[in-house]
C-alpha cells in the first residue's frame, strides 16, 4: 500500500445518500480475484444504459471531472454488504479521498485497509464542498482541507492516520512485530514426543 500524505485535486460531487456497495460495484462484477480492474465497473448501472452506452446525465461521464481524486458524497456512503470490492473499484478508478457526512462502518474500515482516506464532515460543509469548482488540497498530516476560500479541519483517529501515512495494510502492520512473533513461537514450541 502506498503512503498517503496529501492530495491536490478537483472534487467530484455525487449528491446521493445511502449509496450502497452494490451501487458502487454491482455483484455481477465480483468475479475478479485481484484488487485491480474494478474501476471500469464503478457505479456501472448509473454510468451505463442497457446497451452499455454512457449516460450523459451521470457525473462520472462528465469530462470536467476526469482525473478527480476526491469524491464528495451524501450520508451513509458504502452501506449494504461488506464487499471490499467497492473500495477497490473506487481506488482503481482513481479516487483516494472520499468525503461524506457519514459512512457505513465496514466500508469505512475497508478504506483504511486499502489506502483511501474517508473524511466525515457535517452536512453543511459537505454541501459547500460539492459546490467547489477549484482544486482543493487534502492534507492528512495537518488534517486540513484547503479550498479557494477556507481551511477545514477534519478529525482522524491517530492509529488510522498512522496506517495511511506509513502505507501499512494488515499484513504490513503484523510484520512490524515479526521479532516478537518469532520469539513467542520459539518459546511456545511443544517438545516433540518422537
Amino acid at each position: 500500500m502506498k503512503p498517503f500524505k496529501k492530495v491536490d485535486s478537483i472534487i467530484t460531487p455525487l449528491d446521493k445518500v445511502n449509496v450502497d456497495t452494490d451501487q458502487i460495484v454491482p455483484k455481477q462484477f465480483l468475479k475478479l480475484v485481484q484488487k485491480s480492474g474494478f474501476g471500469k465497473f464503478l457505479f456501472y448501472n448509473w454510468r451505463f444504459d442497457e446497451q452499455e452506452n454512457k449516460k450523459t446525465d451521470f457525473i462520472l461521464n462528465n469530462s470536467n471531472y476526469d482525473g478527480s481524486k476526491i469524491l464528495v458524497t451524501g450520508d451513509n456512503f458504502g452501506c449494504g454488504s461488506s464487499r471490499e470490492h467497492a473500495v477497490w473499484a473506487l481506488q482503481d478508478y482513481g479516487f483516494s479521498v472520499i468525503i461524506a457526512p457519514s459512512f457505513a462502518d465496514i466500508f469505512f474500515s475497508n478504506c483504511f485497509k486499502n489506502g483511501i482516506l474517508p473524511i466525515s464532515l457535517d452536512q453543511k460543509t459537505v454541501e459547500k464542498l460539492q459546490q467547489e469548482k477549484d482544486t482543493i488540497e487534502v492534507d492528512l498530516v495537518k488534517q486540513i482541507i484547503k479550498t479557494s476560500s477556507e481551511e477545514i479541519f477534519f478529525e482522524m483517529d491517530s492509529h488510522k492516520k498512522k496506517i495511511l501515512l506509513e502505507g501499512l495494510d494488515d499484513i504490513a502492520q503484523t510484520l512490524q512485530f515479526k521479532d516478537k512473533i518469532a520469539e513467542f513461537e520459539k518459546k511456545s514450541k511443544i517438545p516433540s514426543v518422537l
